[in-house]
């Protein structure tokens, strides 16, 4: 194992006291900044806490004084804005497919990216080496100290142990069953580790990039992360909290039936989303319907997705340049979408839904016009408030810049929990 150490202990570090998670995460979600008077309003602390920590804060570099402003009697205000280089933090996707490294600031914005094939052979120690080794490159390439790295954050298929940090079982990558990634990623590194479900991570990245951009965005309590990658899964949150479940595999919506005349899935049941909309479902399709030639090797659930991503991308492009019968592959597709998105609608009360994830986007343009008009021409729809169905923002790394996000998130976000001692030792979380 290639040991690539950044002098760091093993347990994600909080920045500072509650009070100061509190201002700090105050600060950050007004991009024009605040003054000290609007902290203490908004926050609720006495004027004297909020200079207290505001100097503190100050003084470790992850606020600045950007002006003086006039508002009302009185002299001039200063303001305190977010300082982006105070702090950084890496996201790694781990992808059937490829590898995606980011290197985000403390706003969450990507300072330095990569992206590598996966290692042909998926094994996890060459996995683990290959991130080891490409995350001090990236690292080094953006003169970043190891000081100001708050810790890696990593996205990957589920089902995963969150808390342990351990992949179980994932699909496409048979040689990933128990491998305890959050322990040997941290021997590699010498750095804090997260590890999460790359649906998760989406939607955590999502949310904490949309923070002040506008009034919708700022409550946003209840979203919907329609993940497609090598696979198909949905990030919750509802509430204002991820949504999990006891083992980790809340999201699961590759199997909600969504045609009683579609294929045979894995499962034994008969007309899975997953087996229907996946990029290795649609080359299926196409392959069925004669527009795209039958492959040399089978395209089936043992396939890899090396040789899914060639036709898949063919296929996008023939839809793109107008082709009828591609077209009516990817429109029938939203179409099965949209009768899981209506689900989850129903059942969760839900209006809010980005789509995302490393394969979505060549098949965007046809895909969420079809899943939309589905949707909101749906008989079986109960919300009555207005639907929102949209893109992520961040793009085709949404998984990557997500897994940096777990870990700014974990370690800036106040939450009144962590203000209690814990009867258990360390699991690698947070304590703030």
């Amino acid at each position: 194992m290639l040991a690539v150490s950044f002098g760091r202990g093993s347990n994600l570090p909080a920045i500072g006291s509650y009070n100061q998670a509190v201002v700090l995460d105050a600060i950050r979600r007004a991009r024009g900044g605040l003054s000290r008077v609007e902290i203490a309003q908004r926050t609720g602390l006495t004027a004297q806490t909020v200079g207290n920590v505001s100097r503190k804060l100050l003084q470790e570099g992850l606020i600045r004084e950007s002006g003086r402003v006039i508002n009302g009697p009185g002299k001039p205000r200063q303001m305190l804005q977010l300082r982006p280089a105070g702090r950084f933090a890496v996201g790694v996707h781990v992808d059937p497919a490829v590898i995606t490294l980011v290197l985000a600031n403390l706003e969450g914005s990507v300072v330095a990216h990569s992206r590598y094939r996966t290692p042909s052979s998926s094994r996890p120690n060459e996995v683990v080496d290959l991130i080891a080794r490409r995350t001090r490159e990236l690292v080094r390439g953006a003169d970043v100290v190891p000081e100001r790295l708050l810790g890696l954050g990593v996205a990957v298929p589920g089902p995963i142990d969150v808390e342990a940090g351990v992949v179980l079982d994932p699909p496409l990558l048979p040689l990933w069953r128990d491998v305890p990634l959050r322990q040997v990623l941290t021997e590699a590194t010498g750095l804090p580790v997260l590890v999460d479900k790359d649906a998760i991570a989406a939607v955590v990245g999502e949310l904490w990039l949309g923070a002040g951009a506008d009034d919708r965005r700022k409550e946003r309590t209840g979203v919907a992360f329609v993940y497609y990658g090598a696979g198909l899964a949905a990030g919750l949150v509802v509430n204002g909290e991820t949504v999990r479940g006891k083992g980790s595999v809340a999201g699961n919506i590759g199997h909600i039936t969504v045609d009683d005349r579609g294929p045979t899935c894995s499962c034994g049941r008969v007309g899975c989303l997953g087996m229907l909309v996946t990029p290795q479902g649609l080359v299926l399709e196409a392959i069925a319907r004669g527009v795209l030639p039958s492959p040399a090797a089978p395209v089936d659930e043992k396939a890899d997705m090396k040789s899914v991503e060639r036709p898949f991308m063919r296929l996008a492009r023939l839809a793109e340049r107008g082709d009828v019968a591609a077209r009516e592959v990817l429109r029938q597709a939203g179409v099965r979408l949209a009768r899981a998105v209506v689900v989850l609608a129903n059942l969760l009360d839900m209006d809010d839904f980005v789509f995302g994830g490393p394969f979505w986007r060549p098949i965007s343009a046809q895909l969420l016009d079809s899943v939309r008009e589905a949707v909101l021409t749906s008989t079986a729809l109960v919300p009555k408030q207005a639907m929102h169905l949209v893109d992520t923002r961040i793009g085709e790394d949404v998984a990557a810049v997500g897994g940096a996000c777990l870990v700014l998130d974990a370690a800036v976000t106040p939450r009144p929990a962590a203000m209690l001692i814990s009867a258990k030792g360390s699991s690698g979380a947070l304590a703030l």
